[in-house]
Formats: structure tokens, C-alpha cells, sequence
């Protein structure tokens, strides 16, 4: 499915929630996003890798059209979807980070807490710094649960870590199996993915089952 880069100016969002997996099922599957990757961010570790990772963070680097989805938007969902409170409690593999790309994306993730903060009344851990550098994970980490389905990515055409990365139907399908959407909500959107009528009811299937179950890694 062609995600029609070339027409739209598309902008990039990095958060940390703990486990990227989790992450990259959410936003994979959210209208407007194009591609997601997971990968390290944050720390100054040159080449980090999973078991060596410095002091960089999983994060979910996230390439979306604003015409469809804002920042804020995405924040919402960054928000409403980990545990943000923990990051004093855990090592910083898992900490809660925006890592924002302009001064815009600086200001209105700053203004985000502050008005989180005070609803909550309780005082957050959640850093925000200036995006530096992306490292993308090893492949085994890249859609997850897409990859757990070898024929799946074949009916796709999917054949290369890069095109795992890039792909935005892989996004999608990757979301889709955690369960992250509404069956009535995957039904509106399957006709235009351009899946066989096996992969359609199969992923329908995942969907129906892991509905409700909350993100997971």
C-alpha cells in the first residue's frame, strides 16, 4: 500500500514508553501515521545495541502527516498508554521521554505535562529533550507481531528489514494483531489495504481476540 510520501510534507514525533514494542503496535495502527521504527534515542552511546545500550532509551520514531494526526494527538495517546510514573522506579532502558524534533514540538509537549500535571495534581518524571540521533533496533524488533507470521509479510510483499521499517501496511498489520484497534474500526479501513480474502480474516481474527487486552510486550 503506497503511503504517498512523495505528496505530503510529513513530520517526525520520538517518545520513550517503556518497551518499544507496545509502542510501535499503538501508533502503527493510529490514521495519519505513516511509518513507525523502533529503535535507541536519547544517550550518548555511539552504536548502541539491545544488550549494550549505554544510556539511551527504546523509543518509537513515528513518521506522520500532520494534515490527519497532530502532534497533540499524538501526545494524547503517548500519555494515555504507559506508565509514565515509573520512570524513577525503572533503569532508563524503559524511562518515559519525548524527544522533540522543532521548537513547536518543544512547546507543546512542555505545555501537555504542565496541564497533566495539574489535573493529576502529582509532579512527573517524564523527560522532554531535543531529538539528536535515531538508531534503529536489530531487525528481530522491528513489527514484532507482524513477524510472528512469516506468510503474512510475504502476502504483503515485505522481503527486507528496510521495507519492514518503512512499509505502512507492516505498520498497520503490526497494530492490528496486538489488538490496539476496534473490529468495527479494522473493517472500515480493511478494503482499502489491498490484503487476500486468508490474510483479511486472519488478522480480523487477532483483532476480535486481543481487543480490550491492553498494550503488551
Amino acid at each position: 500500500m503506497p503511503s504517498q510520501l512523495e505528496e505530503v510534507k510529513s513530520r517526525r514525533a520520538t517518545f520513550g514508553m517503556g518497551c518499544f514494542w507496545a509502542g510501535d503496535s499503538l501508533f502503527g495502527a493510529t490514521p495519519g501515521v505513516f511509518r513507525t521504527s523502533v529503535g535507541y534515542a536519547g544517550g550518548t552511546k555511539e552504536n548502541p545495541a539491545y544488550k549494550n545500550l549505554g544510556d539511551h532509551t527504546e523509543v518509537i520514531d513515528i513518521e506522520y502527516n500532520p494534515a490527519k494526526i497532530s502532534y497533540s494527538q499524538l501526545l494524547d495517546l503517548f500519555w494515555n498508554n504507559h506508565e509514565y510514573g515509573l520512570t524513577s522506579l525503572i533503569k532508563r532502558q524503559y524511562m518515559s521521554l519525548i524527544l522533540y524534533h522543532d521548537e513547536e514540538q518543544r512547546l507543546v509537549a512542555e505545555r501537555s505535562r504542565e496541564r497533566l500535571q495539574r489535573e493529576k495534581n502529582e509532579r512527573f518524571v517524564t523527560e522532554i529533550h531535543q531529538f539528536q540521533r535515531f538508531y534503529p533496533a536489530e531487525d528481530y524488533h522491528q513489527k514484532y507481531r507482524l513477524q510472528a507470521h512469516p506468510w503474512l509479510l510475504e502476502a504483503i510483499g515485505v522481503k527486507s528489514s528496510e521495507q519492514l521499517r518503512t512499509s505502512t501496511l507492516a505498520a498497520k498489520l503490526n497494530g492490528y494483531l496486538a489488538g490496539v484497534v476496534a473490529v468495527d474500526e479494522y473493517d472500515r479501513e480493511v478494503a482499502g489495504l489491498g490484503l487476500n480474502d486468508r490474510a483479511i480474516q486472519f488478522v480480523r481474527e487477532h483483532v476480535i481476540e486481543r481487543q480490550g487486552n491492553g498494550l503488551y510486550c
